[in-house]
C-alpha cells in the first residue's frame, strides 16, 4: 500500500507561492519524509488532477488557493463545519478507504490564519470590524471577525451584486453585517478597530492616497492586508503614517500554514510527531518566511 509522502499548493497562477518553503521547513524540523511543491493548475483542470491524486494514494494532503477554493469545496468528499459555512476550501486533508483510495476531507485554515495574526498583533476581542473588498477571501475574514466576537461587521464594496456570499457567511454563523458602498471608505475606516483588507495587491493604492488627509492620527486601529507582495503596500503604508497598527499578509499565511501542517502530519500518522510543538514550528515556519520568532503563540 502506497505510504503518504506527497503534498503540493494548488492554484493559477502559483509561481509566488511561498508554501513550499514553508511546508518543508515544517516537516524537516519534524523529521518527516514529505515532499511539497507548487503545481500551476485551473478550475476546469482540477477535477481531472484530483482524480489523480486519489487514485495515486501517495498524497497527504493539498494546500487549495486562488481560483480553486470554491471549486475545492465542492470536490472535497466531507467538509468541516467552518469550510462548510464558507463554502470555501484552502486545505484538502487526505485518510485512506477500506478498499485502498483516498478521500479527502476539506477545511479552510484561513479563518485560523487571520485570527491568530491579529491576536499575535495584539488585538483585543470583540472588535468594531470592517472587511475591504467582498470576493473569496473576504468570506474567510467575515468569519475570523465573527470568531473574534466582532458585534458586526461592515464590508465595503464596489459591486454589491458580487458580494452575497459574504453576506451569507455572515448570516450562518450569527453576525449582523451590512454591505458599505466603497465610495467614501477612507473617510469612514478610522472608526474601526479592526480593518481587513482582502483587496488584490496595488488594487487598495487609490484608497491609500486618500489616507492621510482624511483620517489623521488612528492609534488603536489595526489593519491587516492579506496582500503581502509587494510589501508595504500602499494602504499598509498609508496606515502606518496616519498612526495605526499594520499586520501584513504574511502573517496570516504563516498562521494558516501552521494548521495545516499539523493537519498534513496528522494524515500520515505522525500527530504524535508533531503533538505539543507548535511553538517550534512557528518559528521555524518564521524563519522560512524572513519573520521574527515568536517568544509565545496568542
Amino acid at each position: 500500500m502506497p505510504v503518504f509522502r506527497q503534498g503540493a499548493v494548488l492554484g493559477h497562477p502559483i509561481g509566488h507561492s511561498k508554501s513550499p518553503a514553508l511546508h518543508n521547513a515544517a516537516y524537516a524540523v519534524l523529521g518527516l519524509d514529505y515532499s511539497y511543491t507548487a503545481i500551476d493548475v485551473q478550475v476546469h483542470q482540477f477535477p481531472a488532477f484530483l482524480d489523480q491524486v486519489r487514485s495515486d494514494g501517495s498524497w497527504y494532503g493539498l494546500s487549495v488557493t486562488m481560483p480553486l477554493k470554491n471549486a475545492a469545496a465542492q470536490l472535497a468528499d466531507e467538509l468541516t463545519d467552518v469550510a462548510a459555512a464558507l463554502g470555501s476550501v484552502n486545505t484538502l486533508v487526505a485518510s485512506r478507504t477500506d478498499d485502498g483510495g483516498t478521500r479527502f476531507l476539506g477545511d479552510n485554515t484561513d479563518v485560523a490564519g487571520i485570527v491568530n495574526a491579529l491576536r499575535q498583533a495584539g488585538v483585543a476581542p470583540r472588535p468594531r470590524a470592517a472587511v475591504l473588498g467582498g470576493g473569496g477571501t473576504a468570506v474567510s475574514a467575515v468569519a475570523a471577525m465573527a470568531r473574534l466576537g466582532a458585534p458586526e461587521v461592515d464590508i465595503f464594496v464596489r459591486d454589491t451584486g458580487r458580494s452575497s456570499a459574504a453576506l451569507a457567511v455572515a448570516a450562518r454563523l450569527g453576525v449582523p453585517a451590512r454591505l458599505v458602498p466603497y465610495t467614501g471608505a477612507a473617510q469612514a475606516l478610522a472608526g474601526y478597530g479592526v480593518v481587513v483588507s482582502t483587496l488584490p495587491p496595488q488594487a487598495a493604492d487609490p484608497l491609500a492616497q486618500e489616507l492621510p488627509a482624511s483620517l489623521g492620527k488612528m492609534s488603536g486601529a489595526c489593519l491587516l492586508d492579506v496582500a503581502y507582495d509587494p510589501w508595504p503596500s500602499a494602504l499598509a503604508a498609508a496606515w502606518e503614517r496616519a498612526g495605526g497598527t499594520v499586520v501584513p499578509g504574511i502573517e496570516m499565511l504563516l498562521y494558516q500554514g501552521v494548521e495545516q501542517a499539523l493537519m498534513f502530519a496528522a494524515a500520515g500518522g505522525h500527530g504524535d510527531a508533531a503533538a505539543g510543538r507548535t511553538g517550534e514550528l512557528i518559528n521555524v515556519m518564521c524563519d522560512a518566511l524572513g519573520l521574527e520568532h515568536r517568544t509565545q503563540h496568542k
